[in-house]
């Protein structure tokens, strides 16, 4: 065994080709998304620092002149990679010294082997201290240093050792973050699903980072993400989720601003204190289509009535918003506090909105599930 290690660990380079690993794709929905985590993957050498030369020199270089291997450094090495290995199934915080760096990470010392830190797996902290600098030239300042990180892949055959800064932030801060949060932050990378903010906290350092879906970035039709928001634009946000199994925070700038859908009707149509809705009723014993209706709200409705806890709909105001946020027919339920069993809803489409008032022995969760098995069965 001993020899066949020897001839593993033969100096060889410390970075290689890095295959991506299998990138978490968010599905197209306000709640369900993933953050990208994949990284370069690199060959790793337990033995000598390389000498900065690509993969295929420093194996040639190797295979002609390695000096042997003696059998004391022979089991250092097989133990620290079995201390690697038990490091990632314990999931601990290290800290590591930071070697040296290169265009796609740092290289970090772990005992007799050496390590790599992907430029995605670092914590934003870094870059965030001056976003317009190129992360090169910021994981250039870290040489010499000591960063937190667990251990997230360890292949003894292959010789690579990966770690991520990302994580131990996660373990030592997500615990800080709450529903309804409000945090600074700086945009990272945009895509067409989202943008990743990294969230200032009271220390003053970015440790986190939660995705604003595109549904959250505005409340005006948002069709390229990048109409809005660009790398290292400053944005407040708030936390509308946390999944502390996939390590996912999901972010609202929306949220944060006054529906221009409420300000219309608020402001176009008020609604005086005693005044209540009373456009039209539709209950069990009349048809949704006797009423002037956005074209496929009759059927919405009908199929509302059908579902149990649901009386009756009436209908409220009528207006014209200032923006188009849908050119679809929608259903929002508004976050107005429910009133004598009544739950409001919203209908939109282009500009148009009109109010519906569910009276209903079901909480706001079972309003929820009940318009989105309506939606579910109406064309």
């Amino acid at each position: 065994m001993l020899a066949a290690a020897a001839a593993a660990l033969r100096p060889a380079p410390t970075t290689a080709a890095f295959s991506p690993s299998t990138a978490r794709s968010p599905p197209p929905t306000l709640l369900s998304f993933a953050p990208p985590r994949s990284h370069q993957r690199f060959h790793l050498s337990a033995t000598a620092e390389g000498a900065g030369t690509t993969a295929a020199q420093e194996g040639a270089s190797a295979s002609a002149s390695a000096p042997p291997v003696d059998e004391a450094r022979l089991a250092q090495f097989a133990a620290d990679w079995q201390a690697a290995r038990a490091e990632r199934d314990q999931g601990k915080i290290l800290k590591l010294q930071v070697i040296r760096a290169n265009s796609g990470g740092l290289i970090v010392r772990f005992n007799s082997l050496q390590g790599f830190v992907p430029n995605p797996l670092l914590s934003p902290a870094h870059w965030c201290k001056d976003p317009k600098r190129p992360i090169q030239d910021v994981t250039k300042d870290l040489v010499g240093s000591s960063i937190s990180v667990k251990v997230v892949e360890v292949n003894e055959e292959e010789r690579k050792l990966v770690f991520s800064e990302k994580d131990a932030s996660w373990f030592t801060h997500s615990s800080l973050v709450k529903i309804g949060a409000i945090y600074d932050g700086i945009v990272g990378s945009v895509f067409h699903y989202g943008a990743f903010v990294h969230l200032r906290f009271p220390d003053g350092n970015y440790h986190l980072t939660g995705l604003v879906h595109i549904s959250e970035v505005s409340w005006d039709l948002v069709q390229d993400v990048r109409d809005f928001l660009n790398e290292g634009d400053t944005v407040k946000v708030i936390v509308v989720n946390i999944d502390m199994e996939k390590s996912r925070i999901a972010l609202s700038i929306r949220q944060l601003e006054e529906d221009p859908l409420l300000e219309t009707l608020d402001k176009v149509i008020p609604l005086e204190a005693d005044q209540s809705p009373s456009a039209g009723i539709i209950s069990s014993d009349s048809s949704p289509s006797e009423a002037d209706l956005l074209p496929g709200l009759d059927g919405i409705c009908n199929e509302l009535l059908q579902e149990d806890g649901i009386t009756d709909v009436q209908f409220g105001r009528r207006a014209l918003e200032k923006r188009v946020v849908s050119q679809d027919l929608e259903l929002w339920l508004s976050s107005v506090p429910a009133k004598d069993n009544q739950f409001k809803l919203l209908a939109r489409a282009g500009r148009q909105v009109q109010e519906l008032y569910l009276t209903t022995s079901l909480d706001q969760e079972g309003i929820k599930k009940a318009v989105q098995r309506v939606l579910g069965r109406v064309p």
